[in-house]
């Protein structure tokens, strides 16, 4: 119930109470699943503050600088170079803090101490001793809110790192000490300059001096070498899991036995069966969502598979899993339906990335005005001799199956498979008899060699959706075939489809359709032609609006589809992610993982129950 006290609403309670119970609030804390973005919000900061204390000398006798040291990371003793050091190291142990990570609570509760036995030795600071050891407190009581697990290589790698690239810098230091002698003040033993190098590398002053300012140019050659040291050992120890994807043959059994059930929600849901996915049911077993962890992004594609009713339980458990190894979770191209789930289930965001072209083979024609192009088109492949098959891949001769396998693999333009959502990676599965190839031949013309395949010029190939509809999957053809194969191909699937029992056909995801739409009609505003000014530049690069018009050459249904996502801020890194994972973005050798199968003893620990992972968090 609520009243008007002098023309302004109030619900009845006291102001008192209110500002008591405000302050009953903030003396309480964050909420605990609030504990570790607070606490790495915290180390960042004082990070920061660390960094500008080394570049910045007057920042070292600042007020501001004196309440940093009460934190890990005092720089009372060190020199520019270790509080450089020191304040990179708070930055990435912060990241790891915010992540919820075991490791960097670890370091935290090591280096509190350490900075509150600082405060006393140094400073003789009672109050910044006592809020070491409150913040350390602080930590202590809520170690369940720090549960991601580390890569399992993550502790062997950050070791050998810190050995071999702190020996590596120890003897670059050992000769840049060496490398002024006619500047060296004295003639220092070679022990002297051992400890100069070691303080040096932690950011200390040694003992040896120089003339001329030598004394900046090795002090701070050393303190770099120990920040490239300290940076790639905490780069290394805190990064997320990067597991490799796994299906395994019960849980794709299971899977098909879901999809049998109810494939026919969901035009991706047979992709769902890619081997380089790997996949958590719901704790009922009657749903599913597959995924695959690309640049710390647990990325899952599609609707969950399954009964509906059972989606938020695994939908929970992939929640769970990303929780437990801190990756950020996000879903590429779901439903409507699905979107609507995962939002509500999840409080996660969503945003229409797109349409997937739907034909229904009952209202397909070549006839009328709109389709005057392809049927032209059509017309004049054939009229130059091309044929067309259209089979279950199960009627195919293995002679024939595997032309097609070969084809596929030489007329391919990347030297690795692209896609993820709209792909399977493979053809000719014996499990995957009852999807469709439908193929393009010309035979030669006189004095003429046939081809390394012998007569084919292309091929399409088209994966189960449901018991009724076909997801093309895969489109290949060879560079000397006439131009138009891909509309040859696709009208002679949809013209085949009553035989077969194929009733809707799903074609690509048209990226940003109704941007690109909008944009280009009278009247659209500044900032939709604007969007559909930059779509259209991107298209040099990527197949957005040329996707689009192939799309629209057969009159399709739009269905929207989503991506959802946790906050905007991760919109980029999900979209590096999906680039990486449909195969458009490949990064350098030097900079690629190598992804680690878990052992079984892992894969019990990632069988977590929700309840549990909920009550830690």
């Amino acid at each position: 119930m609520s009243v008007r006290v002098d023309g302004k609403k109030s619900d009845g309670v006291p102001e008192g109470t209110k500002r008591l119970s405000g302050l009953a609030r903030i003396l309480k804390g964050p909420r605990p699943e609030k504990v570790p973005a607070v606490v790495g919000t915290v180390a960042a900061v004082i990070g920061l503050l660390d960094v500008l204390a080394g570049v910045v000398p007057r920042w070292r006798w600042s007020r501001v600088h004196s309440f940093a040291e009460v934190l890990p990371g005092s720089v009372t003793q060190l020199a520019a170079a270790g509080s450089i050091i020191v304040g990179i190291l708070l930055l990435m142990l912060a990241h790891g803090l915010k992540r919820a990570k075991q490791q960097a609570w670890l370091a935290a509760v090591v280096l509190l101490p350490i900075g509150a036995a600082a405060q006393l030795i140094y400073r003789h600071s009672y109050p910044g001793a006592i809020f070491s050891v409150l913040v350390l407190a602080y930590l202590v009581r809520h170690r369940k809110a720090f549960f991601a697990l580390p890569d399992p290589r993550s502790r062997l790698k950050a070791l050998a790192n810190f050995v071999l690239m702190g020996a590596a810098s120890f003897g670059l230091g050992w000769v840049i000490v060496g490398s002024h002698p006619d500047q060296m003040v004295g003639d220092p033993p070679v022990l002297e300059q051992i400890e100069h190098v070691l303080w040096g590398l932690f950011g200390f002053e040694g003992s040896v001096r120089y003339t001329g300012g030598v004394d900046y140019t090795v002090g701070y050659s050393l303190g770099a070498l120990g920040l490239l040291t300290v940076a790639t050992t905490a780069f290394l120890a805190f990064r997320p899991a990067y597991p490799a994807a796994v299906l395994t043959e019960e849980d794709e059994d299971r899977l098909r036995e879901l999809l049998a059930k109810h494939g026919a929600r969901d035009s991706l849901g047979h992709f769902a069966l890619r081997r380089d996915k790997s996949v958590v049911f719901s704790p009922s077993g009657k749903a599913a969502v597959s995924y695959r962890v690309v640049s710390g992004v647990m990325l899952a594609s599609g609707d969950p598979i399954g009964d509906v009713e059972a989606w938020p339980g695994a939908i929970e458990q992939f929640m769970v899993l990303a929780k437990r190894h801190s990756w950020t979770p996000a879903v590429a191209g779901c439903s409507e339906t699905g979107g609507e789930v995962w939002t509500r289930e999840t409080g996660l965001d969503a945003l229409e990335m797109g349409d997937e072209a739907i034909v229904d083979v009952a209202d397909f024609s070549l006839t009328g005005r709109s389709m005057r192009n392809v049927r032209q088109m059509v017309k004049r492949i054939e009229r130059n001799g091309y044929e067309t098959k259209v089979r279950r891949v199960g009627e195919l001769s293995p002679e024939e199956l595997t032309a097609v396998q070969q084809a596929a693999e030489a007329w391919r333009d990347t030297e690795d498979e692209r896609g993820f959502s709209m792909a399977l990676g493979r053809i000719g599965d014996p499990k995957d008899l009852d999807a469709v190839i439908a193929t393009a031949h010309k035979a030669p013309e006189e004095g003429e060699a046939p081809g390394p395949f012998g007569d084919l010029k292309a091929m399409q190939h088209f994966v189960p959706w449901g018991p009724d509809g076909q997801s093309l999957e895969l489109m290949r053809r060879d560079r000397s075939a006439d131009p138009g194969m891909n509309e040859l191909l696709i009208v002679a699937f949809l013209q085949a489809a009553p035989d077969l029992k194929i009733k809707r056909l799903s074609l690509n995801f048209a990226f940003f359709r109704s941007a690109l739409e909008r944009g280009g009609k009278l009247g659209a505003g500044p900032v939709v032609r604007i969007q559909r000014t930059v779509l259209v530049f991107l298209s040099r690069w990527f197949q957005i609006e040329s996707l689009y018009k192939f799309n629209e050459k057969f009159r399709p249904r739009w269905e929207p589809r989503f991506i959802v996502f946790p906050n905007s801020r991760d919109l980029p890194r999900i979209g590096f992610a999906m680039m990486q994972a449909e195969g458009f973005l490949e990064l350098p050798r030097l900079l690629r993982r190598r992804p680690v199968e878990l052992s079984p003893e892992a894969q019990d620990e990632d069988k977590v129950s929700a309840a549990e992972v909920t009550r830690a968090a």
